[in-house]
């Protein structure tokens, strides 16, 4: 590509340097000595000033950081919402007797308490009376009525004792073993009673201990077969059951005598007086556990 008046590109420019010594005069200037260049003003060069680097502002003196420290959390607010941390269930210990020369006020201590005995023996109207009259925090636990949740497809064992009717009579016995342990857990009692047989140790009392811990204390409720049918006749609707289903069972109960638990004759006892020696008993089983 050529100047737009014919002339040659000059070379690049060099930094730090004039222009080439080199470069041809257009044409048609003129030339010779003293003769000016082109547009010369008559003045001599001026030489540029030297160059003075900038001096940078005065800067104030960086802020002195302490060491990094860990954040602190701040604390957590409040809560208005109600919720109440519950201390988690655990199966239940045995109950230790205060070191005393006395026996132990059972009425006064945490314990868990299973009433065993046939239909009519009065363990409901008991365990409620007992529950209800002690100094502590007490909670009543009914097998049957934990049963009873179940209302659709409920499995009556009264037509007959089948895998439906005793799987949920182990659903219903496990969540009364959760239910006691959570009690306990947070400083309730619990009384529970069930109808266990002494020649089903692994349905009925192992499968306690099993859900509930060791430090549960049964005991027996077992009147006269005659206070037992008494009692019987005056229940209605599922709870009553044939008069040879209660003989059945109160014959099946008596295998109790001679296991080692506490038992309780309540023929001659009124609700009150039953659960007075219920306190006894459990004082005694308090200073010395049951072995079962």
């Amino acid at each position: 590509m050529q100047h737009a008046v014919g002339s040659p590109l000059p070379p690049p420019h060099q930094p730090g340097h004039g222009p080439h010594t080199t470069w041809a005069p257009a044409a048609g200037a003129p030339q010779g000595p003293g003769v000016p260049p082109p547009g010369f003003s008559g003045a001599g060069p001026v030489p540029p000033a030297p160059f003075t680097p900038p001096v940078p502002p005065a800067q104030a003196p960086a802020p002195q950081h302490p060491a990094p420290q860990h954040p602190v959390a701040p604390p957590p607010a409040p809560d208005v919402s109600g919720h109440v941390t519950l201390p988690p269930g655990g199966p239940v210990g045995v109950p230790v007797a205060p070191p005393a020369m006395t026996a132990p006020d059972s009425s006064a201590t945490t314990l868990a308490v299973l009433l065993i005995g046939p239909a009519g023996a009065g363990k409901t109207s008991v365990a409620k009376y007992w529950a209800d009259h002690r100094r502590v925090p007490t909670a009543h636990i009914s097998l049957d009525d934990v049963r009873e949740w179940v209302r659709s497809g409920f499995a009556d064992p009264q037509t007959g004792w089948n895998d439906h009717s005793e799987a949920q009579y182990r659903l219903a016995r496990r969540t009364c073993g959760f239910a006691a342990r959570n009690f306990l857990a947070n400083g309730i009692s619990c009384i529970l009673d069930d109808a266990v047989f002494p020649d089903r140790p692994v349905v009925g009392l192992g499968g306690w201990k099993r859900h509930v811990g060791p430090g549960l204390l049964p005991v027996v409720l077992l009147p006269g077969l005659d206070i037992v049918l008494e009692r019987n006749a005056e229940r209605s609707g599922n709870r009553r059951l044939t008069d040879e289903e209660v003989a059945r069972i109160h014959g099946r109960m008596a295998g109790w005598y001679g296991s080692g638990l506490p038992i309780i004759d309540n023929s001659q006892l009124d609700v009150p007086g039953t659960a007075r020696v219920l306190d006894e008993v459990l004082a005694r089983a308090i200073a010395s556990p049951p072995n079962w």
